[in-house]
């Protein structure tokens, strides 16, 4: 299909034209937030770096009670996408030297209208950039969840996540959590409880289900000798709010 018939068509389907990202300087803001609260309180080496758009900002509050005792840096930006992350993917990330990274992301690429292997392509080079310089580092990739505002663009994440899933299993060092599924119900919908009024973002019952399925394999995958490393999480300043 031509381009031009290939717009058309996603267009008519209620998904947004075929788009470029946006410019990651619009959260210079909120990165440079997170940079002036570590210099009061310097977040430790070798813990998890938990990173992503409004549903991993939202976990903020609970996230290192949720994956105690494993050390939890929260560095969610509501808003973002994968391209986001990979701009800033120095002072969110490697300036940390992070055990493993907690990625959260895809979501709003799709509303931007980012196709599923650009998304995929993003998280390719955020890859290659975290084994360049820590090539032990494990990154556990969370699928894209459904939501009901959003499931007109369900199609797409879905593939998405299918394209997230294959670069799992080509790669031992990155690792797929499938917390969609498991947020569709007997009719093949979203769960309406998992989700605050606005049915994007997660209630705490959503919370709630992602803790019970993302804790027992990155609890098991970065158990260290001995048993995992017990430390407070960083503390994270609140970026400006966003979807």
């Amino acid at each position: 299909m031509a381009m031009r018939g290939l717009v058309g068509a996603v267009a008519a389907c209620g998904v947004p034209a075929l788009a470029e990202y946006p410019d990651p300087e619009r959260f210079r803001g909120a990165v440079d937030a997170f940079l002036a609260a570590e210099a009061n309180a310097p977040p430790p080496k070798r813990a998890v770096v938990a990173t992503g758009s409004s549903s991993m900002r939202g976990w903020h509050r609970r996230i290192a009670a949720d994956l105690a005792p494993l050390p939890i840096i929260r560095r969610g930006f509501g808003g973002s996408t994968m391209a986001d992350v990979r701009h800033f993917l120095e002072p969110l990330v490697l300036r940390h030297e992070p055990r493993a990274v907690l990625l959260y992301e895809g979501d709003n690429d799709i509303a931007f209208g980012v196709a599923p292997a650009e998304v995929v392509a993003q998280l390719d080079a955020i890859v290659a950039a975290v084994h360049e310089r820590l090539p032990a580092t494990r990154i556990h990739v969370l699928a894209v969840k459904p939501s009901v505002a959003r499931w007109h663009l369900w199609a797409r994440m879905r593939a998405t996540n299918a394209l997230l899933r294959a670069r799992a299993e080509a790669n031992p060092l990155v690792h797929y959590i499938d917390v969609a599924t498991p947020m569709l119900g007997d009719d093949g919908r979203p769960r309406r409880q998992l989700f605050v009024r606005d049915m994007l973002h997660l209630s705490q019952a959503g919370y709630d289900l992602w803790r019970d399925i993302v804790r027992p394999p990155l609890l098991a995958a970065e158990t260290v000798a001995g048993g995992p490393e017990a430390h407070a999480a960083a503390p994270a300043p609140a970026p400006p709010a966003a979807k």
